[in-house]
């Protein structure tokens, strides 16, 4: 399979048979001159929302290269769409789940302020962790040869996650080590545009959350007979949803 080079949104609208791509800046610079790529290589090039561009190199330069399109496929987005709402964790541990995730196939990340959520982002680190974490996505996405790369949102705080909750064709599925339904026995709603999974911190979800989640709505599963760390479970739910899906 060509390698796999994202450009920005919108990028290639209107981009068709024949027409040429320039791909410059960072990605442009980075096939140039670490991945050597040379006039007469098949490239694809993704706008990270579900449109591919294939064709030869025609031409290199210092930062950038161009090709020829060949083909132009666009990838439907998937219904239901898979989100995770992944809680602050210590030791990069969140930053983990947000790697595999998007590897898995998450379409949507979501950063929780979670009652025991030893990570706090308050200030600057606000944006500055979502853009870590929307780049830890895109490098994922690109290792998974993905044309569609994750989005992740601003922060949330367990209220404003239970109104997600009580919106209109979502279901709320809350990770719980003692949950009476087993995920992989969990029948998603026919008429569901969205399946929210939501993953606790290290220490759990607290009490309250679990209460007021439920009131909103949830359903609290579990995996399995074990328990998993936080930068595991996300990833190993979302793998049993695909299955579950039909999709793996």
């Amino acid at each position: 399979m060509a390698s796999l080079h994202l450009v920005g949104p919108g990028a290639l609208d209107g981009v068709g048979v024949g027409d040429p791509v320039l791909l410059d800046g960072a990605e442009g610079r980075h096939a140039v001159s670490v991945a050597r790529v040379r006039v007469g290589e098949v490239l694809r090039i993704a706008d990270g929302q579900g449109t591919v561009v294939s064709g030869a190199v025609t031409a290199t330069g210092r930062d950038e290269l161009t090709l020829t399109v060949d083909e132009v496929t666009v990838e439907p987005q998937p219904r239901p769409a898979l989100v995770l709402v992944q809680a602050l964790a210590k030791g990069g541990r969140d930053e983990m789940a947000v790697q595999a995730g998007t590897e898995i196939g998450v379409d949507r990340i979501v950063p929780w302020s979670a009652a025991r959520s030893v990570s706090r982002w308050d200030g600057a680190k606000v944006e500055k962790g979502r853009a870590r974490w929307a780049a830890i996505a895109q490098e994922a996405a690109k290792q998974a040869v993905r044309s569609r790369v994750p989005t992740v949102a601003a922060p949330v705080t367990t209220a404003q996650l239970a109104v997600v909750g009580r919106e209109a064709r979502r279901a709320l599925v809350v990770l719980d080590p003692v949950g009476a339904v087993r995920l992989s026995a969990w029948e998603p709603p026919a008429d569901v545009e969205e399946i929210v999974l939501v993953v606790g911190p290290e220490g759990g979800i607290d009490g309250s959350e679990f209460d007021r989640l439920e009131a909103a709505g949830a359903v609290r599963v579990r995996l399995g007979d074990t328990v998993l760390r936080t930068s595991t479970a996300g990833p190993a739910a979302l793998a049993v949803l695909q299955t579950r899906l039909g999709r793996w």
